[in-house]
Protein backbone atom coordinates (compact mmCIF):
# COMPACT_ATOMS: atom_id res chain seq x y z
CA UNK A 1 0.00 0.00 0.00
CA UNK A 2 1.44 3.48 -1.31
CA UNK A 3 1.83 6.16 1.38
CA UNK A 4 0.76 8.59 -1.97
CA UNK A 5 -2.95 8.62 -2.86
CA UNK A 6 -1.86 11.02 -5.27
CA UNK A 7 1.16 11.61 -7.81
CA UNK A 8 0.82 15.07 -9.22
CA UNK A 9 3.06 15.22 -12.15
CA UNK A 10 4.39 17.99 -13.79
CA UNK A 11 4.27 18.26 -17.50
CA UNK A 12 7.00 19.90 -19.50
CA UNK A 13 10.34 18.33 -19.02
CA UNK A 14 8.85 15.71 -16.89
CA UNK A 15 6.71 13.50 -18.89
CA UNK A 16 7.35 15.23 -22.31
CA UNK A 17 10.13 17.35 -23.68
CA UNK A 18 8.61 20.47 -25.16
CA UNK A 19 11.74 21.77 -26.43
CA UNK A 20 11.55 22.17 -30.52
CA UNK A 21 7.75 23.78 -30.00
CA UNK A 22 8.88 25.99 -26.26
CA UNK A 23 12.10 27.38 -28.87
CA UNK A 24 10.01 27.87 -32.12
CA UNK A 25 7.29 29.89 -30.48
CA UNK A 26 9.78 32.07 -28.53
CA UNK A 27 11.73 32.83 -30.98
CA UNK A 28 8.58 34.38 -32.92
CA UNK A 29 7.84 36.26 -29.91
CA UNK A 30 11.35 37.80 -29.86
CA UNK A 31 10.86 38.32 -33.35
CA UNK A 32 7.85 39.88 -33.40
CA UNK A 33 9.01 42.82 -31.46
CA UNK A 34 12.08 43.14 -32.56
CA UNK A 35 14.04 41.20 -30.50
CA UNK A 36 17.01 38.89 -32.09
CA UNK A 37 16.18 35.07 -31.76
CA UNK A 38 18.32 33.18 -29.70
CA UNK A 39 19.83 29.73 -30.26
CA UNK A 40 18.18 26.59 -28.69
CA UNK A 41 21.12 26.79 -26.10
CA UNK A 42 20.18 29.90 -24.70
CA UNK A 43 16.38 28.82 -24.19
CA UNK A 44 15.93 25.60 -23.27
CA UNK A 45 17.33 26.00 -19.48
CA UNK A 46 14.19 28.36 -19.58
CA UNK A 47 12.32 25.56 -20.05
CA UNK A 48 9.85 25.17 -16.56
CA UNK A 49 9.05 28.77 -14.66
CA UNK A 50 6.27 30.77 -16.02
CA UNK A 51 6.06 32.43 -19.40
CA UNK A 52 5.87 35.82 -18.02
CA UNK A 53 9.22 35.52 -15.49
CA UNK A 54 11.25 33.94 -18.77
CA UNK A 55 10.28 36.71 -20.94
CA UNK A 56 10.85 39.50 -19.13
CA UNK A 57 14.61 37.85 -18.55
CA UNK A 58 15.27 37.83 -21.92
CA UNK A 59 14.26 40.92 -22.83
CA UNK A 60 15.36 43.24 -19.62
CA UNK A 61 11.43 44.20 -19.94
CA UNK A 62 9.90 45.04 -16.20
CA UNK A 63 6.71 46.84 -18.36
CA UNK A 64 3.89 44.11 -17.55
CA UNK A 65 1.78 45.23 -20.39
CA UNK A 66 5.04 44.20 -23.17
CA UNK A 67 5.74 41.39 -21.32
CA UNK A 68 2.45 40.44 -21.14
CA UNK A 69 1.95 40.91 -25.18
CA UNK A 70 5.23 38.79 -25.67
CA UNK A 71 3.47 36.42 -23.83
CA UNK A 72 -0.05 36.32 -25.99
CA UNK A 73 2.32 36.02 -29.29
CA UNK A 74 4.34 32.97 -28.04
CA UNK A 75 0.99 31.99 -27.30
CA UNK A 76 -0.01 32.59 -30.80
CA UNK A 77 2.36 30.27 -32.56
CA UNK A 78 2.53 27.84 -29.83
CA UNK A 79 -1.20 27.23 -29.85
CA UNK A 80 -1.48 26.66 -33.56
CA UNK A 81 2.16 24.48 -34.09
CA UNK A 82 4.35 24.71 -31.37
CA UNK A 83 2.12 22.33 -28.74
CA UNK A 84 3.07 19.71 -31.39
CA UNK A 85 6.31 19.92 -31.10
CA UNK A 86 6.71 18.03 -29.00
CA UNK A 87 8.10 14.31 -27.74
CA UNK A 88 7.19 11.90 -25.24
CA UNK A 89 10.28 10.73 -22.71
CA UNK A 90 10.71 7.33 -23.21
CA UNK A 91 9.14 4.81 -20.16
CA UNK A 92 6.45 7.74 -19.75
CA UNK A 93 3.56 5.51 -21.39
CA UNK A 94 4.17 2.31 -19.69
CA UNK A 95 4.88 3.90 -16.31
CA UNK A 96 1.52 5.41 -16.41
CA UNK A 97 0.43 2.03 -17.78
CA UNK A 98 1.02 0.27 -15.04
CA UNK A 99 0.36 2.97 -11.91
CA UNK A 100 -3.29 3.09 -13.59
CA UNK A 101 -3.57 -0.76 -12.31
CA UNK A 102 -2.27 -0.07 -8.94
CA UNK A 103 -5.34 -0.03 -7.02
CA UNK A 104 -5.49 3.24 -4.22
CA UNK A 105 -3.43 5.47 -6.77
CA UNK A 106 -4.90 8.18 -8.36
CA UNK A 107 -3.10 10.52 -11.07
CA UNK A 108 -3.01 14.70 -12.00
CA UNK A 109 -1.34 16.69 -13.99
CA UNK A 110 -0.06 20.54 -12.47
CA UNK A 111 1.73 22.10 -14.96
CA UNK A 112 2.52 25.96 -15.65
CA UNK A 113 1.42 25.74 -19.28
CA UNK A 114 -2.23 26.53 -19.78
CA UNK A 115 -4.50 23.82 -19.25
CA UNK A 116 -6.11 23.94 -22.70
CA UNK A 117 -2.60 23.35 -23.97
CA UNK A 118 -1.26 20.96 -21.76
CA UNK A 119 -4.66 18.57 -22.37
CA UNK A 120 -3.64 18.65 -26.00
CA UNK A 121 -0.44 17.49 -25.44
CA UNK A 122 -1.60 14.40 -23.33
CA UNK A 123 -4.28 13.74 -26.11
CA UNK A 124 -1.72 14.09 -28.84
CA UNK A 125 -0.05 11.20 -26.85
CA UNK A 126 -3.03 9.22 -25.60
CA UNK A 127 -2.13 9.59 -21.98
CA UNK A 128 -5.02 12.34 -20.75
CA UNK A 129 -6.97 9.53 -19.91
CA UNK A 130 -4.70 8.47 -16.86
CA UNK A 131 -5.25 11.27 -15.67
CA UNK A 132 -8.64 12.71 -13.50
CA UNK A 133 -7.41 16.31 -13.90
CA UNK A 134 -5.16 19.13 -15.38
CA UNK A 135 -4.43 22.08 -13.64
CA UNK A 136 -3.06 24.47 -15.81
CA UNK A 137 -1.14 27.69 -15.12
CA UNK A 138 -1.59 31.63 -16.41
CA UNK A 139 0.06 34.87 -15.94
CA UNK A 140 0.27 35.73 -12.30
CA UNK A 141 -0.47 32.28 -11.05
CA UNK A 142 2.28 30.27 -9.69
CA UNK A 143 2.29 26.34 -9.26
CA UNK A 144 2.35 27.28 -5.43
CA UNK A 145 -1.00 28.89 -5.92
CA UNK A 146 -2.34 25.81 -8.09
CA UNK A 147 -0.81 23.35 -5.50
CA UNK A 148 -2.80 25.69 -2.83
CA UNK A 149 -6.23 25.55 -5.11
CA UNK A 150 -6.32 22.11 -5.21
CA UNK A 151 -6.12 21.39 -1.36
CA UNK A 152 -8.44 24.25 -0.53
CA UNK A 153 -10.89 22.34 -2.70
CA UNK A 154 -10.00 19.01 -1.41
CA UNK A 155 -9.67 17.79 -5.33
CA UNK A 156 -6.19 16.55 -3.86
CA UNK A 157 -4.78 15.68 0.17
CA UNK A 158 -1.75 16.03 1.99
CA UNK A 159 -0.60 12.63 1.07
CA UNK A 160 0.16 14.09 -2.39
CA UNK A 161 3.78 13.94 -4.47
CA UNK A 162 4.54 16.48 -6.26
CA UNK A 163 6.78 15.18 -8.99
CA UNK A 164 8.47 17.35 -11.60
CA UNK A 165 11.90 18.05 -13.36
CA UNK A 166 12.85 21.90 -12.16
CA UNK A 167 12.98 23.08 -8.47
CA UNK A 168 9.61 25.47 -9.01
CA UNK A 169 8.13 22.02 -8.91
CA UNK A 170 9.76 21.20 -5.10
CA UNK A 171 9.13 24.74 -4.01
CA UNK A 172 5.92 24.98 -4.99
CA UNK A 173 4.85 21.28 -3.22
CA UNK A 174 7.11 22.34 0.15
CA UNK A 175 5.08 26.00 -0.02
CA UNK A 176 1.61 23.62 0.47
CA UNK A 177 3.28 20.92 2.86
CA UNK A 178 3.80 18.98 -0.10
CA UNK A 179 6.62 15.92 -0.43
CA UNK A 180 7.65 16.49 -4.08
CA UNK A 181 10.03 14.32 -6.14
CA UNK A 182 12.46 15.10 -8.82
CA UNK A 183 13.14 13.79 -12.42
CA UNK A 184 16.96 13.73 -13.92
CA UNK A 185 15.90 13.47 -17.36
CA UNK A 186 14.16 16.32 -17.72
CA UNK A 187 15.92 20.46 -17.61
CA UNK A 188 16.85 20.16 -13.78
CA UNK A 189 20.14 19.48 -12.88
CA UNK A 190 21.01 17.42 -10.12
CA UNK A 191 22.29 19.98 -8.14
CA UNK A 192 19.64 22.53 -8.43
CA UNK A 193 17.12 19.34 -7.27
CA UNK A 194 19.00 18.26 -4.43
CA UNK A 195 19.05 21.73 -3.19
CA UNK A 196 15.64 21.04 -2.24
CA UNK A 197 15.76 18.02 -0.82
CA UNK A 198 13.29 15.99 -2.85
CA UNK A 199 11.27 13.13 -1.15
CA UNK A 200 12.70 11.07 -3.90
CA UNK A 201 14.86 11.66 -6.88
CA UNK A 202 14.14 9.83 -10.10
CA UNK A 203 16.84 8.86 -12.87
CA UNK A 204 14.41 6.82 -15.39
CA UNK A 205 10.66 6.86 -14.83
CA UNK A 206 10.09 2.78 -13.95
CA UNK A 207 11.73 3.95 -10.73
CA UNK A 208 8.40 5.74 -9.71
CA UNK A 209 6.92 2.17 -9.91
CA UNK A 210 9.78 1.58 -7.07
CA UNK A 211 7.75 3.70 -4.20
CA UNK A 212 4.97 1.95 -3.59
Amino acid sequence: MSKYEWLLFDLDGTLSDPADGFVNSMNYALQAFDYAPRPATQLTPHIGPPLEVTLAHLTGSDDNTHVRALVDKYRERYGETGYAENRLYPGIADMLQQLNMQDGIRLGVCTSKRADFATRILEQFELRHYFEFVSGGDVGITKGQQLETLLKENRIGHNSLMIGDRRYDLSAAAQNGLPGAGVLWGYGSREELEKHTPSHLFRHPSEILNIF
